[in-house]
């Protein structure tokens, strides 16, 4: 049920039909099937061939956690963090994302980051953070790349470090991560941990324009000049 419920969320090899997907995932997740649930809740938090519920969407999400399903866990902690379906809770939050993190889900280790970087549900640690973030970008994850960047220029959690911000810069910009390629820009631009280079600037800087941000748009703009 829940590999056809994908089919037919997909359209692939059938009509696309959301709420045939739902029906399917819905009877997958009655048959013990975690990912069935998941689906399920994510249909729900997006209203998909179901009446937009977030309560019964953090439901499934905490059904699907329960079973073992990493993304579960994790959506139940995005829930508990914006207070979506159920009470807003950043200790819930955190406790699910160090769940779904220890599990080896990337973005449950990024946000467990997030959370430990602005002291959200625990104490506020740069140092763990960074850790946090690390694992998230081994698991080649951009968005971890780019915050574990972000505190190398900045020097929270570790020593500053310029050099080794713009090559995590450059990973996540890699990943096609938009705000890393515009960050990477302004290193090279201004000869932070890089040879000052303007054409390596106005590659990267136009490299984040194409994907939408309208900085990169204006600084290659006068770099082209």
């Amino acid at each position: 049920c829940y590999i056809l419920g994908i089919l037919y969320a997909e359209g692939r090899g059938v009509k696309q039909n959301y709420k045939k997907a739902g029906e399917l995932y819905t009877k997958a997740c009655e048959t013990g099937n975690a990912n069935g649930c998941y689906n399920l809740g994510v249909s729900y938090t997006n209203g998909r061939g179901v009446k937009q519920d977030s309560k019964k969407a953090s439901e499934l999400y905490s059904k699907a956690c329960d079973m073992g399903d990493e993304m579960g866990c994790h959506n139940l902690g995005v829930s508990y963090t914006e207070g979506q379906g159920v009470k807003q809770d950043s200790k819930k939050a955190s406790e699910l994302y160090s769940k779904a993190c220890e599990m080896g889900y990337a973005n449950g280790c990024h946000n467990l980051g997030v959370s430990y970087e602005k002291g959200q549900g625990v104490i506020q640690d740069y140092k763990k953070a960074s850790e946090l973030f690390l694992k998230a970008c081994d698991m080649e994850y951009a968005d971890g790349c780019y915050t574990l960047g972000i505190l190398y220029a900045e020097g929270k959690g570790v020593r500053q470090d310029y050099k080794k911000a713009g090559e995590l810069y450059s990973k996540a910009c890699e990943m096609e991560y938009a705000d890393s390629c515009y960050n990477l820009g302004v290193l090279y631009a201004e000869g932070q941990g890089v040879i000052k280079d303007k054409q390596a600037a106005k590659k990267y800087f136009g490299k984040a324009c194409d994907m939408g941000i309208k900085q990169g748009c204006d600084n290659h703009k006068i770099l082209s000049k």
